[in-house]
Formats: structure tokens, sequence, C-alpha cells
């Protein structure tokens, strides 16, 4: 793998066919299959493929909405989505490959579907083809899993690019004023809006991917803006860059509630009381700064809206980063790895991801096996032994008592000796020869050069050191003279963290002496 190929932590995916099940139950999807039955045998439709007003209010009427209020602009959403991945075929004048890519969601007159009016001039559609179940309607419907998901796919991608396109409204207002539609002038990049919306469902796959108790746990909305607008050097936000995340919050509210449907997120929308009227545009009224600061009780906090992917949506954002050349791994994949490997790759990991690929990996054999495997895995002087070696003993308390004949074979080796011991007394197994001297200080040794590696001078290590000088007198006299490629770095290491300073010189000595003596 390229080193600079951008790497994402482990995630856990639902089977293909719990998925292909999300995806048929997402509501937009639900409408738009209902819609693409609907239409048998036939439908009259615009030149863009687009229901005509009759046949907009039969819509509305066959999904069950209100034709008063967001049926309208639901069924005409529904509509095109069926368009867009063949669920729905039109034959016209202009051939029915072209009607997907011109299609415009009407309301029941033939204006927009989102409530604002045609530009001057615009006459409503008329009929100009006739639609019917397309192709992939049964195969959407009724097929394989991964069919299923790749049509689902395939649509969630056309939401996506309507998520990240200008506000019609804006547009509408442009034209009605006589001038050219100018982007410019409506403040919108094509290309950044849709890197930002990237970013925010990227940030949100990696807050899920790291989180240790629940992948349930939904993210306020002001907090998932300010991850993406508050600089990381930056310790108090300016009142101009809290505007930002006031705006960005706005439009996240916008884009979240089109691709709640899809079945991407769970998704609890920005408390309309919170919306104010500021200059004409809306804002996230006070305490905007508290909320981009998490300084507001919990209970307030979702008031401000919470989001949070689905299993659906992690598979999703997981297969457009693929896409884009980004490592981004499933817990699992290692199952049919050697030992080496899994050894190698579980410290980058999650806790809980770790001990769910240890789990698979360990499923594919049989304890004695599996252990013989890991402990020759373990072996070794190299300077990435020592975090193997406790990756190796992590992994091993996952293993049952059968695995005993492969531990007892190592008790005599010099580097393995000593965590079998452990394991075999973890186990309670009889008959366990007491260690030696020196197999306990080598031991010590490799256990915390190999905490240095997974997690330099964390709080759990300063402990660990702390324990250990304490209940062993005269430990520095003796640990000097291990035998162990990395005694000099942990004693130095020990003196950094042992909070007595007379204990830290005695360190630091025993250090240069380990030094010395190499």
């Amino acid at each position: 793998m390229p080193e600079d190929r951008p790497t994402m932590p482990p995630v856990v995916l639902h089977t293909e066919a719990e998925l292909a099940r999300d995806a048929l139950s997402a509501p937009l999807f639900v409408r738009a299959v209902r819609l693409a039955r609907w239409a048998d045998p036939h439908k009259p439709v615009g030149a863009g493929g687009e229901l005509l007003a009759d046949e907009l209010r039969e819509a509305v009427k066959e999904l069950g909405l209100d034709d008063d209020e967001d049926g309208p602009g639901y069924a005409a959403e529904a509509w095109q989505l069926a368009l867009d991945i063949g669920l729905v075929e039109v034959e016209g004048p202009e051939g029915p490959e072209d009607t997907a890519e011109t299609a415009e969601a009407v309301d029941a007159d033939g204006a927009p579907a989102d409530g604002t009016p045609l530009a001057p001039g615009a006459d409503a559609p008329e009929p100009a083809g006739t639609a019917r179940p397309g192709e992939e309607l049964p195969r959407f419907a009724g097929g394989a899993p991964q069919e299923v998901l790749e049509l689902w796919l395939n649509g969630l991608e056309t939401v996506l690019a309507d998520a990240a396109a200008p506000d019609l409204a804006d547009i509408i207002d442009q034209l009605s004023e006589g001038d050219e539609l100018d982007l410019d002038a409506l403040d919108w990049n094509p290309e950044e809006e849709a890197d930002f919306l990237d970013g925010v469902l990227g940030n949100l796959y990696l807050l899920t991917a790291l989180d240790e108790e629940t992948t349930d746990r939904a993210v306020p909305l002001p907090a998932l803006a300010a991850s993406m607008i508050v600089p990381d050097d930056m310790d108090e936000p300016t009142d101009a860059v809290l505007e930002e995340v006031s705006d960005a919050m706005m439009r996240l509210d916008e884009q979240f509630r089109m691709l709640a449907p899809t079945g991407i997120v769970d998704y609890r929308p920005v408390d309309e009381e919170l919306i104010e009227e500021v200059d004409g545009e809306g804002r996230v009224s006070e305490p905007e700064r508290g909320i981009a600061e998490s300084e507001v009780d919990e209970d307030d906090v979702a008031r401000y809206g919470m989001v949070r992917l689905t299993p659906l949506g992690l598979y999703a954002v997981r297969s457009r980063m693929l896409e884009a050349g980004v490592h981004a791994p499933v817990v699992g994949e290692l199952a049919p790895a050697d030992a080496q490997t899994l050894l190698a790759a579980l410290p980058g990991f999650p806790d809980a991801a770790a001990r769910a690929e240890a789990e698979q990996w360990l499923a594919e054999r049989t304890a004695t096996d599996a252990a013989a495997e890991l402990l020759a895995a373990a072996r070794g002087d190299d300077p990435e032994a020592p975090l193997r070696r406790l990756t190796c003993q992590q992994t091993l308390t996952l293993v049952g008592p059968e695995a005993e004949p492969a531990l007892r074979a190592v008790l005599d080796d010099p580097r393995l000796g000593g965590l079998a011991r452990v394991w075999l007394a973890e186990h309670g197994v009889d008959q366990v020869p007491e260690p030696s001297e020196e197999m306990v200080f080598w031991l010590t040794v490799d256990t915390i050069a190999a905490q240095l590696a997974a997690g330099g001078d964390s709080e759990e290590l300063r402990e660990l050191v702390q324990g250990l000088v304490d209940r062993s007198a005269g430990f520095f006299d003796s640990v000097w003279r291990v035998e162990h490629p990395a005694t000099a770095e942990v004693l130095e290491a020990m003196g950094r963290l042992h909070p007595d300073k007379k204990t830290a010189k005695e360190a630091r000595k025993a250090a240069f002496k380990a030094r010395s003596r190499h």
C-alpha cells in the first residue's frame, strides 16, 4: 500500500442481506418503487420525464401523502429517483435515454415542487411521452443483495448531488428579475460544496469508527459543523468563525433533511423555534457560541440537531471512500491472514474493533493451532517485537483452555515463557513452574517497551511504572542488567514518568548504566 494513501480505522459492517433490507425500507426508495409499479402499464409525462399535474395528484394519493403540504414535493422526488436509477423508463419523441438527465420536479400546478413559482414566461409541461416500469425495477425490488445495494448507491449519488446544489429559490429569484443565471452571485461553488458534504460524512464515519461505547451515538450538528470550520489550533473561536459555524449548521440541516429519507443517516432536525430571520438569512439563535464550544446542557444540545450514520450509511460512505482511493478496512478482512499480519495490524485498531477482528481470526482456527501460530509470530528482538508480544498476549486472552499445550510448549523460551505463565495462571492451570528472576525482569521491560510503542507516555503507563517500582525494593539495581534491546529506553521513560524525583533520578542512572554496558 502506498505510504501516502489515506487510511481510516476499521469498521464493522452489517451483512449484505441486512444492508439490502435497509435499502429497500428507506422511505425515499419505498416511494420510488411504489410509483414505478403504479406506472404500469404507462403514465403520460412531460418532455423531461416529469409527472404532469393530474398524474402528480394521483401519485400523491397513491403514496398516501397530504396533497396540501409536502406531499407533491415528496412524490416528485420519489418519481425523479425512479427515473434516475431506471425503476421507470420513458418513451417519447426524444427517446427514453434523455429523460433522466432533464427531468425536473413539479407540483400539482406544474411549478417546482418546493413551492417556488415558474420563471416568467414559462408554461406548465405538456404531455410529451409515456412512462412505464423500467428494467431495473425487478432487480431492485427482488434482486440479490449486491444488485439492490448497487442501485441504492446509484440513487444515493443523485440525492447527494441535489443536496450539494444551490437553493432553487435563489435561482428562481434571479430568473424572475430577468437576469441570466450567475452561479458566482449565488455564492456557490459546486466542487467546494460537494467536498464540504463529503468531509462532513467522512467526519461522521471517523467518529463512528472510533466510538468505543456504541455505534448508535448521534453527533450534535453544531459540533459537526465546527469540526469543519474551526481550525484545530484555534483555542477560542471568533465571532466571525462562529457565524460561519451557524451558517454551515443551517446548510447541513437542509442537506440532512434531504439525505435522511435515503437511509444514510438518522437525523433529528434543528428545532424550528431556534431558527430566526437575521438579515434575511435563517441563522441559529443564541447560544450558538456555547453549542460550538460544547458548553451547553446535553438536553439543550439535541434541539440544535443530532445526526448519526446508519449501518447503511457506514457502508455507503466506505464505498465512496474506496472509490476515492482511501484505505477503509472492514473488521473480518484479516481472518485469512497469517498471525504476523494480524499482530502488526491490531495495535492500530480501536479496542472494540481489535477484539472483533481477533475473534474472527480465531474462529477460523482451532485453539491450539491459533495459539501456536500467535506465539511463533510474537518472537523476535526487532523494535516492533514488544508490541507484537503484548498484542499476542491480549489476543490469547480470547482463547479457551484447550490451547494449554501450545502455551506449555514455550515455558522455557526466554522471550515467551513469561507471557505463557501469565496465561496459564489466569486459566487456573496447575503445576506451572515459577519463573526465574531474570525472566520476570525481562517480561517487565518488554511490557513497558510495548506500552511505550502503543501509547507513549500515557497516564496508564505512569501508573504501571509507579506500581512496579513501589512494590519492588532495589528494582533499578537489577533491571539495568536485563538483556533486552529496549532496557535503556525503558529506564529513561521510567525516569520521565515516575513522580518521585529521587526515584526518577535512580531510573536515569540505571539507564546510563544500561547504555554503558552495551
